[in-house]
């Protein structure tokens, strides 16, 4: 490792000034959000998020906190589009930390900026909620970040970051500062290289709190105030392709032939209801306003494949990966399956194969939704 590489890049990048948070927590009540992947989610119970949670609760002691904590394991910015509505903006979150540095490191350049663009203006539309980027870290990081360089899924979000006036925390580079000098061992951090422990979790927070910390420390009456009075508005995006309009289509509207049922989801509490099938030549089809469409699943080893096509056009198959440490069924997996059609109304028709890969177990298609990409 070079010395003294990784301190040269900067862990906190100020731009705006929270101010929607400041003025709710003058007036008694604030709701934090957090969207991200396994980093983030809540259900280990000692993830990064949950010494921030509770940092606000120790500091604001008269102010009633919640917390709504919509990361999920192996998902990327790209299903956070379609879940941002339902999981963060209608339950009123006032400030939210976004963190798909990771997950979506492996996506192409074009595609998750559309994605990232996308939820951010999602989020910033109404002009009252905060946002702050927040970045943790992958192996491949590991060769720029020593070299004094910032890995491209980290420069990307900054560019974002920069044009909406967003903070960001790099909390990747705080924890490898402190393994550099000698407070943290790599070991007590990641040591699968990726999620981190306990100890590498509660690093990761610590970076956020000192954001927090100095950004809030300067809330006044005046600041408040003009909060108060400040109108929303939105940038001309960086990408006319963003993300941003999206939508699902209603199960109702979905045309079945063979087996299916509609029933409240009560195993992955993400998904409120599926459409589902064990039954292989069972199809589906609808229709549709815009130039593309995704299916999201709870996806696992146990999960069929289907095969598709939209306009009348040739059929194709989907064939997707299970991965070692998928289980069963259990993962929320979005499947992007046309995003340049033109524009207009277009027809898709689909039908349940088994696939026929050593990996594929079952025949079970359970489908969380249908979306849409204006």
């Amino acid at each position: 490792m070079e010395r003294g590489a990784a301190s040269r890049l900067e862990v906190v990048r100020v731009r705006g000034q929270l101010t929607n948070t400041k003025r709710k927590l003058a007036e008694g009540g604030l709701t934090v959000g957090f969207i991200g992947g396994s980093i983030t989610d809540g259900r280990p119970g000692h993830n990064w998020p949950e010494p921030v949670a509770r940092w606000f609760v120790a500091n604001y002691p008269d102010t009633r906190i919640a917390v709504e904590n919509a990361g999920i394991g192996a998902t990327g910015s790209d299903l956070a589009c379609f879940r941002a509505k339902r999981d963060l903006i209608d339950r009123g979150c006032d400030l939210v930390f976004v963190e798909f540095a990771v997950n979506d490191n492996d996506v192409a350049t074009e595609r998750r900026q559309k994605t990232r663009e996308g939820l951010l203006r999602q989020l910033l539309a109404s002009g009252t909620t905060d946002v702050v980027l927040v970045y943790t870290y992958c192996r491949d990081m590991y060769e720029p970040m020593t070299e004094g360089r910032v890995p491209p899924s980290i420069e990307e979000f900054e560019a974002l970051a920069a044009h909406y006036g967003l903070s960001s925390v790099w909390m990747g580079l705080h924890a490898l500062n402190e393994v550099k000098a000698g407070l943290l061992r790599w070991e007590e951090w990641l040591p699968d290289n990726l999620h981190p422990t306990e100890r590498g979790s509660y690093s990761y927070g610590e970076s956020v709190i000192g954001f927090l910390r100095s950004a809030l420390s300067n809330a006044s009456d005046e600041t408040v105030s003009e909060v108060a009075n400040s109108s929303a508005g939105l940038p001309e995006p960086l990408d006319p392709g963003h993300w941003q309009q999206v939508s699902i289509l209603p199960f109702e509207d979905l045309r079945t032939e063979g087996p299916w049922m509609i029933k409240r989801w009560v195993t992955l509490e993400w998904i409120d209801r599926a459409l589902s099938t064990s039954a292989i030549g069972a199809k589906l089809a609808f229709s549709f306003e815009g130039r593309g469409f995704v299916l999201a699943f709870d996806f696992g080893k146990l999960s069929a494949e289907c095969r598709y096509r939209i306009d009348g056009g040739e059929w194709q198959a989907t064939s997707r990966v299970r991965h070692d440490w998928c289980g069963p069924t259990g993962w929320l997996k979005m499947e992007t399956l046309a995003d340049d059609l033109p524009g207009g109304r277009h027809e898709v028709e689909l039908e349940v194969i088994h696939g026929n890969k050593p990996d594929c177990g079952g025949t079970r298609f359970d489908l969380a939704f249908v979306g849409v990409i204006a």
